[in-house]
């Protein structure tokens, strides 16, 4: 198998743009109909994902042991799709019938076997990893919505009790679908684990959001959801050790940072917590209720709201690592931070410009069309500058 020429192939169809994905798709569906259920009714960032994953695969198939991984949680999560060791020949004939289709008068029997050969192993690897996960986690939770709270227009914020217990480590994200929608949505549980196995999400309903919209506004307590094993270790507490903390949150990103904070109570460390949370405008502040109660139950932690806007200010707009850079130096202390992309990117540069390392800041990766934070955090490492931030 020729690395190389794989590389350069899968350059000359990529350049082809959003044609790619179309020709797959409808090859795909037309030979293999059956395997249409598995996709959501909206393709479009289904195509995207074809697209960048097929595009981290070939551009590291010569760095085998860190491609495996990646590999590897792709098959177990695909579970959730109800993708089975059969349906991979029928992904792989689409596939090559659309390199051929591009590729034209270049697609040579060399190249065929070469394609064929490196997605024989891709399949392999991950039906394997698919068929080893079974042995320890299901395809997905059936949980049931317990609380169902609108805190604004298009926030709310949901208490869901997982048929089986759901093992979650704070900071990581868990897959989120309703049974009458064909997509996942990854959420960070807003609460370390619980005695009861209850979890508790903030959602905010997303333009054109089909499983967030759904969750705002379209359920109620007794209604049934389905829950996928968590992913990423970017948020996780262990990696700043038994550092102090600076939280930046804004929006819902508020929801991990408040899992984190029940974490440290939990563990009893010594720790110095400060949050800075912050909001468009007061009336957007839609979780405060529970920020007060535990600024008040622990000493450690010091807690200050940011409002991004100021009418006696137009055109200005004060993000919370704005507000902890005017309000002193911590750069002895490890910085988590959860929000829009936007959001982190400007943190994560304001803090680098300040002196602080990419080793102190946390976050997760950017890009909206990933599955979950897993995904886009192999991705993200496989690119530079990092200017990256979180999707929430």
């Amino acid at each position: 198998m020729d690395a190389a020429r794989l590389k350069q192939s899968w350059s000359l169809v990529a350049s082809h743009g959003d044609q790619v994905p179309l020709y797959f798709y409808s090859t795909l569906f037309l030979a293999h109909p059956e395997t249409r259920q598995m996709f959501p009714t909206n393709m479009a960032g289904q195509r995207d994902r074809l697209v960048t994953a097929l595009g981290h695969i070939v551009s590291n198939v010569d760095q085998v042991d860190g491609l495996v991984g990646f590999l590897q949680d792709l098959g177990a999560d695909h579970r959730k799709f109800a993708v089975r060791a059969e349906h991979y020949p029928a992904v792989g004939e689409a596939l090559l019938a659309t390199l051929q289709h591009f590729l034209g008068d270049q697609w040579t029997e060399e190249l065929a076997q070469d394609w064929a050969g490196a997605y024989g192993l891709v399949a392999q690897v991950m039906s394997e990893a698919a068929q080893a996960a079974e042995a320890v986690s299901p395809p997905w939770w059936a949980a049931e919505i317990v609380g169902h709270e609108r805190r604004t227009f298009d926030v709310a914020v949901l208490t869901l009790r997982p048929q089986y217990l759901l093992p979650f480590t704070p900071g990581q994200s868990i897959g989120v679908s309703h049974p009458a929608v064909r997509s996942w949505r990854y959420y960070s549980p807003a609460n370390a684990p619980r005695a009861d196995g209850t979890l508790e999400l903030h959602v905010r309903a997303a333009p054109g959001g089909a499983v967030s919209s759904r969750l705002v506004y379209g359920c109620m307590v007794g209604d049934q959801i389905h829950l996928a094993a968590p992913v990423g270790d970017r948020l996780l507490l262990w990696s700043a050790g038994p550092s102090d903390l600076l939280l930046l949150a804004s929006g819902t990103g508020w929801a991990p940072v408040k899992s984190l904070v029940e974490q440290v109570a939990a563990e009893g460390s010594r720790r110095k917590v400060d949050l800075y949370v912050g909001a468009r405008s007061h009336s957007e502040f839609y979780d405060n209720d529970a920020i007060d109660k535990l600024a008040a139950s622990y000493p450690w932690l010091t807690v200050t709201y940011v409002v991004g806007m100021d009418l006696r200010r137009p055109g200005e707009f004060v993000q919370p690592v704005d507000r902890a850079l005017a309000d002193g130096d911590w750069r002895s202390r490890h910085v988590y931070i959860c929000g829009s992309d936007e959001m982190v990117s400007h943190s994560v540069t304001a803090l680098t410009q300040a002196g602080y390392h990419a080793g102190q800041l946390h976050h997760e990766g950017f890009g909206k069309h990933w599955y979950g934070p897993a995904w886009r955090t192999a991705v993200d490492q496989s690119s530079a500058p990092d200017n990256s931030g979180g999707v929430r």
